[in-house]
């Protein structure tokens, strides 16, 4: 979990990423990550019921909306929802979920590793992006 050379492999294989929790709101850390994956060429689905469009791209309130293929599932929100969204990942079948800096959740870590997922856990993928750019 969170092994370097799993991050430097998500960051290159992953082109589709579904963000959990992304906000309208420029001031908001979801923003901002997701923006700049966004110009670094990753395309991002904003997965927040209380939004319609993000960052230009249209908004779904749950990963199960999502018709298009996903490659990675990040998730900003609180330790004690990340859960459901590690599991909708592994419902779904998608191949991995990166749960963001402050987001720990061992267990939820553990039932998607064990369903073949690929997990990263409490590290900001913007930060992980720039020092595996290159």
């Amino acid at each position: 979990m969170s092994d370097p050379g799993l991050i430097e492999s998500l960051l290159r294989s992953a082109h589709t990423i579904a963000v959990v929790g992304l906000s309208g709101k420029r001031w908001r850390p979801s923003y901002g990550v997701s923006e700049y994956m966004q110009r670094a060429g990753y395309r991002i689905i904003p997965v927040n019921p209380n939004e319609s469009v993000v960052l230009g791209e249209k908004a779904y309130a749950s990963l199960d909306e999502v018709s298009e293929t996903i490659d990675l599932v990040n998730i900003f929100r609180r330790p004690d929802e990340a859960g459901q969204f590690v599991d909708q990942a592994i419902r779904l079948g998608i191949r991995a979920v990166w749960l963001q800096e402050g987001v720990v959740d061992k267990a939820a870590a553990q039932r998607a590793e064990e369903a073949g997922l690929d997990v990263v856990m409490d590290k900001c993928i913007l930060k992980e992006h720039l020092r595996y750019k290159q």
